[in-house]
């Protein structure tokens, strides 16, 4: 099975990647415009991008990029869904699946749930019955990210499964 993008540690998604820095206006004064604090990082396998210029600090706006990019490869890039991974298995805890959306591990599980999703053509009970979870957990992990969420209500729709509450 081929790991997700998402699934990858920081250091090695990064050598997959493109990172350009450049102005950007708005708060911060004279010093946000005279220094490149604005991050853009670009996964070149796949085309997909994450910015961020919030902060004054390079650092910063480059690890906020960094988990933008990783959470937008979760919820834009399927990859073929195998058994749980390891990571899956340590996270659960009976039909109970636990994490933080500020976690390191939440786009990795947000990436493997999507993945059984699509396969199971979005069946929310079957991909939750694959992965050894309740549906409602299944359903909450993904409800954690809104941009996930609402992906996988236009595909249940396209596929005239009922709208998930």
């Amino acid at each position: 099975m081929p790991t997700h993008p998402a699934s990858l540690d920081v250091a090695e998604l990064l050598k997959h990647c493109t990172t350009a820095t450049n102005r950007r206006s708005g708060p911060g004064g004279q010093h946000r415009n005279k220094v490149e604090t604005a991050v853009t990082i670009t996964h070149t396998p796949t085309g997909i991008a994450a910015e961020a210029n919030e902060r004054r600090s390079q650092e910063a706006n480059r690890q906020q990029a960094i988990t933008r990019l990783r959470l937008r490869l979760a919820t834009d890039f399927r990859t073929p869904a195998g058994p749980p991974s390891q990571l899956w298995q340590r996270r659960r805890s009976g039909s109970r699946i636990a994490v933080s959306t500020s976690h390191d591990d939440f786009p990795a599980l947000l990436a493997e749930a999507l993945d059984h999703l699509q396969q199971a053509e979005f069946d929310s009970a079957a991909a939750a019955g694959e992965l050894g979870v309740s549906t409602t957990q299944l359903v909450n992990l993904i409800r954690k990210l809104p941009a996930a969420f609402e992906m996988l209500q236009r595909e249940r729709a396209e596929r005239g499964l009922r709208r998930l509450k």
